[in-house]
């Protein structure tokens, strides 16, 4: 690049005024300005873009009340952020049955340094398995309402803030008769939370603020989408950077530019190499969105990428009053080919943070700076303080920065360094001891297993059902085979984007997989001819006494340990997996293998459906799509839906429990079946499987919120054999 002196800019400044036009635009969600070619160009550029921002706020009559809130200025120091799924087992253990937010938040530290903020997911994927609504599913977590305020307080107290998402598109399912804005917000003051994630919102809109004020419980607002009407900045305090289109020349930030205050995340969920995100948010002097448990599928931040924002983090927590200045200068010259640098003043000290967009290391002088007698400069990013060289009215500046990585320069006056900076000095020399580059960039999918069934009585070895062996009642043979191709999809929204970590593992693949084709051997079993019924579960909670030691939504439907009259033959609903197989082990049965269900549906034909290859909607109960959801279908009242084995109500009456699969941060179960109940207004809520060869992957957190007004179960029972 052409080097350029500090007066040689301000000239340029002067002559390009009244020529400036609006800045260009980068990206198809305009979320960017397109920075500068050259340093040529700089002068012009810079001038157009503060014109903007000018005019803009004028056309806008923008004001900032919103950011003068004392009770949320902690909102301009949230640098390092993430989306954890409610379900994630370092967040809640089922065994202990707490939250554990310390193990969370320890796990994190240790490997990027920590978060100031978190989102905290209860809601979609599963969202839309009934008529619970996004309000019914956080109060469904593990304590309720007052659980989910203390585990709350457990991360304020670690300093870190608590988000929560709007499913604005959420108006299929129980209708409260208050307004997502009013209702929200009074759930959010009820739990302390600090803030609000509008999925899929392009700006969350006024109405929320509105309601946040009458209920006197200011949230910051925080849309997933770009901000399309600018004027929400005013209140939309934080957003993501999602979407955003990686030219190698770093683009700007249009809210944060707009409003330097407005506090971005970066955010690129299924990406593997963070490499793009976290140059452009240390380029923008903004924060990053360390998303790692995706709807239940883990894509880690690789170890390059987790040591780069610890070092950014350490950078912008010393630093907190200066990335949100109105002096913010992008695209300050820069001496060598692919640095790219920003200016972030403050009082009687600044830095420039810089990042090279080449993979080669650049080595020698980076930046030229006005001589200022009396001003000492640091490498931040390296840990040590920079010799200067002086040339005229500029100072020459000489640091590394390695290919694809970060640099940090701090120009401070000696007053304002105290012994914390120096301490602060001696980290980043330390962790810059190891170039980014030595760290392991690569990904792999987190591998599952699943849950042992264990068999319903004594196995022996040899052949097939012993002559004359009575089928016990309630049940059906199903004749083994010796080769049953097993074909089975899943039905995930979303995933896509990591085809080795989508679905679930089974013991003959690498990895999970959403798909699976395995030619597998089938022993004889019974199967249940129906589901269990509410009579059948009746006589179990009787001879048993059952009670679970999470109780919450346990037969739902029920009063005072009864069933409603006439629900005799309806299965039973609101039982959790935990449950089910209480029932089962009281039965001398068990539940299914997700391929033993799908074998007694299609035998070895490979139907789609239990009476053949057509879908047939008089075969099964009438779909409800109200937003109150009635109640399933008797068992055996649609006996034209029966499979060849004799096996009824496979499909369209209630999803059914199979097999239980778990990694290291998460657990779901396998549901076949789908059910009758279909929420409208959005394609986001769970999805139907009524195919014999798809399935749905539930999330399980606790046997509260798992268990589920459409979810109900059938068992099997194995088939002795002969000695």
């Amino acid at each position: 690049m052409k080097k350029l002196s500090w007066t040689g800019i301000f000239l340029l400044l002067m002559t390009a005024g009244l020529k400036a036009q609006q800045p260009e635009r980068q990206g198809d969600l305009k979320e960017l300005f397109k920075g500068p070619v050259d340093s040529s160009q700089w002068a012009g550029w810079w001038d157009r873009m503060r014109k903007w921002r000018s005019d803009k706020r004028d056309s806008l009559k923008y004001t900032d009340t919103g950011y003068l809130r004392p009770e949320l200025g902690w909102m301009e120091k949230n640098f390092i952020y993430a989306q954890v799924m409610a379900e994630d087992r370092y967040l809640y253990d089922p065994v202990s049955r707490q939250y554990t937010v310390d193990r969370y938040l320890d796990d994190v530290k240790k490997r990027y340094g920590g978060l100031d903020a978190v989102l905290i997911w209860p809601t979609y994927p599963n969202i839309g398995i009934d008529d619970r609504n996004q309000f019914d599913l956080v109060a469904d977590m593990p304590g309720g309402l007052e659980g989910v305020r203390k585990m709350v307080s457990e991360f304020k107290r670690r300093g870190v803030r608590v988000f929560f998402p709007i499913m604005i598109w959420d108006k299929g399912t129980h209708d409260s008769g208050l307004s997502i804005p009013v209702e929200i917000v009074r759930e959010m003051k009820m739990i302390g939370a600090d803030g609000l994630n509008g999925d899929t919102m392009f700006g969350v809109t006024e109405d929320f603020l509105a309601a946040c004020d009458s209920l006197k419980y200011p949230l910051v607002l925080q849309p997933e989408v770009a901000i399309d009407d600018l004027k929400m900045v005013e209140w939309n305090q934080m957003s993501w950077g999602y979407f955003w289109n990686y030219a190698y020349i770093p683009g700007v930030s249009v809210p944060k530019w707009l409003e330097p205050r407005h506090q971005v995340q970066v955010t690129n969920r299924w990406v593997i190499d963070k490499t793009d995100d976290l140059q452009y948010a240390f380029f923008n002097g903004i924060g990053y969105n360390a998303w790692e448990n995706v709807w239940g599928i883990w894509n880690q931040v690789p170890e390059r990428s987790a040591e780069a924002i610890r070092r950014i983090a350490t950078i912008y927590r010393r630093f907190p009053g200066l990335w949100n200045s109105f002096g913010w200068q992008p695209h300050v010259p820069a001496v060598q080919k692919g640095i790219f640098a920003s200016l972030f003043p403050g009082t009687d000290l600044r830095v420039y943070t810089l990042v090279n967009r080449d993979s080669a290391d650049r080595r020698g002088d980076q930046l030229q700076l006005p001589y200022e007698p009396g001003m000492k400069y640091f490498d931040l990013w390296n840990g040590v303080e920079l010799v200067c060289r002086r040339k005229g009215d500029l100072v020459s500046l000489e640091f590394p920065v390695e290919g694809l990585g970060f640099g940090a320069i701090l120009a401070a006056r000696t007053y304002v360094l105290d012994s914390g900076f120096y301490r602060f000095l001696s980290e980043m020399h330390k962790l810059s001891a190891r170039p980014l580059k030595s760290y392991a960039a690569s990904w792999k999918p987190l591998l599952q297993q699943m849950v042992p069934i264990m068999a319903s009585g004594s196995r022996r070895a040899g052949g097939e059902r012993p002559a004359g062996e009575k089928v016990p009642d309630g049940m059906v043979l199903v004749p083994g085979s010796a080769e049953y191709l097993f074909e089975s999809n899943g039905v995930m929204i979303e995933g896509n984007d990591l085809p080795t970590a989508v679905g679930i593992q089974h013991a003959w693949e690498k990895h999970p997989s959403r798909s699976q084709r395995h030619n597998m051997r089938i022993r004889s079993f019974y199967i249940d001819i129906y589901p269990v019924t509410n009579k059948q579960f009746q006589s179990f909670v009787d001879a048993t006494h059952y009670q679970p030691r999470d109780a919450h939504n346990f037969l739902k439907d029920w009063s005072r340990g009864r069933y409603p009259a006439g629900w005799d033959d309806k299965p039973v609903t609101w039982v959790s997996m935990e449950d089910a197989r209480a029932y089962a082990a009281w039965a001398g049965k068990r539940l299914p293998h997700e391929w033993e269900w799908q074998y007694a549906g299609q035998g070895q034909t490979g139907r789609l459906y239990p009476w053949g290859d057509k879908m047939d909607s008089s075969r099964m109960p009438r779909p409800d799509t109200s937003r109150n959801r009635r109640a399933p279908s008797d068992v055996g009242a649609f006996p034209s839906g029966v499979s060849a084995f004799g096996v009824m109500d496979l499909v369209g009456n209630v999803w059914q429990w199979t097999d239980e699969y778990r990694d290291e941060h998460t657990r779901s179960a396998i549901l076949k079946g789908g059910s009758y109940f279909r929420p409208q207004t959005s394609l986001w809520y769970f999805p139907q499987a009524l195919e014999l060869n798809k399935y749905g992957k539930y999330l399980l957190m606790s046997p509260g919120i798992d268990r589920s007004g459409t979810i109900g179960f059938r068992c099997v029972r194995d088939v002795p054999l002969s000695e």
